[in-house]
């Protein structure tokens, strides 16, 4: 393979595997690794695993004479991404909290590491080669287990002044709702997340029909009412909270990722719709200004998010 310039190692750590690779500076991963992360062994066997990861990459490198300038690392979690510390975990990553992951990988692999959020990371790969890729300034949301998201101004992501910016998973739109894992009550994350969703469907009748989230849009598209109900309800909660996003930020248009994307129109047609219904008369005016659109990288986006920096 002919590699034109240099490359980086891009790696997106999760709660139950790492992703790891090797990014060109068109965005292209050239060679890849997935481990699982195995993070119940604690804070300094992960710290091994990762530099195991990278220093494998190094070598696949250097047997090519390709030149790394440098990692990315998205984690899951609260990043002070300008000290790349680890502010605050998830119950995935236990112990995670106060890592300073950039300064000890930079120790042990020699390299500079950037370190990052990993739905900061996610988008960004989307505002460097992905869906974002036309636009400047745009909103990007992850719907997984939990609710993640980013604000992208000038092609970058908005950190905020502590890089904890983009937190919209847990901004409140039920006054009196479902308590959040955080702490709080009624986050858009209890509505909106596919946690949510199955949450829903067992609290439903027939929930043995509707135990997966490929048996809920399996019968939605067939028909049957239980499922449908279900979906048209999950599109008007996501629609709610974009609603909201779009009246803080104007954006030129909002991207979303995680695995409910791959539902295509079916889901985002009735959240289009939705949020159109949501949205003030000027707002809606220009809905058309506002596009919904799936993220394109899918399960790349991390690996390549995360070091977007290094080429743009």
């Amino acid at each position: 393979m002919v590699v034109s310039g240099d490359v980086a190692i891009g790696i997106d750590l999760g709660g139950t595997n790492i992703k790891a690779g090797l990014v060109t500076g068109d965005g292209a991963i050239i060679h890849r690794l997935s481990l699982p992360t195995e993070a119940q062994k604690g804070p300094e066997a992960l710290m091994d695993r990762l530099a195991e990861i990278i220093s494998a990459l190094q070598a696949y490198a250097r047997d090519r004479a390709w030149e790394i300038r440098g990692v990315g690392v998205g984690s899951a979690g609260q990043i002070d991404s300008g000290k790349g510390v680890v502010m605050g975990a998830t119950a995935n990553l236990p112990g995670w909290a106060g890592m300073r992951l950039s300064e000890r990988l930079q120790s042990r692999t020699g390299l500079p590491v950037a370190v990052d959020n990993d739905a900061n990371a996610m988008a960004f790969g989307e505002a460097w080669v992905g869906a974002g890729r036309h636009w400047r300034d745009f909103v990007c949301v992850t719907l997984g287990t939990g609710v993640g998201g980013c604000l992208i101004l000038g092609r970058r992501p908005y950190r905020g002044r502590d890089g904890f910016a983009g937190e919209f998973g847990h901004h409140v739109i039920e006054g009196g709702g479902i308590p959040c894992n955080c702490g709080r009550i009624g986050c858009w994350e209890q509505y909106a997340s596919v946690t949510a969703l199955m949450r829903m469907a067992r609290e439903r009748e027939n929930a043995d029909l509707l135990a997966t989230p490929k048996g809920i849009f399996n019968g939605a598209r067939e028909g049957y009412g239980p499922a449908l109900d279900l979906v048209d309800g999950y599109a008007r909660y996501i629609a709610m909270g974009l609603a909201n996003l779009i009246h803080l930020f104007n954006p030129q248009g909002i991207v979303v990722g995680g695995a409910v994307t791959e539902q295509g129109d079916f889901l985002l047609g009735r959240i289009r719709q939705a949020v159109a219904g949501c949205l003030l008369p000027v707002y809606g005016e220009a809905a058309e200004a506002t596009p919904i659109i799936s993220a394109e990288l899918g399960n790349d986006g991390g690996v390549i998010g995360a070091v977007a920096g290094y080429f743009i």
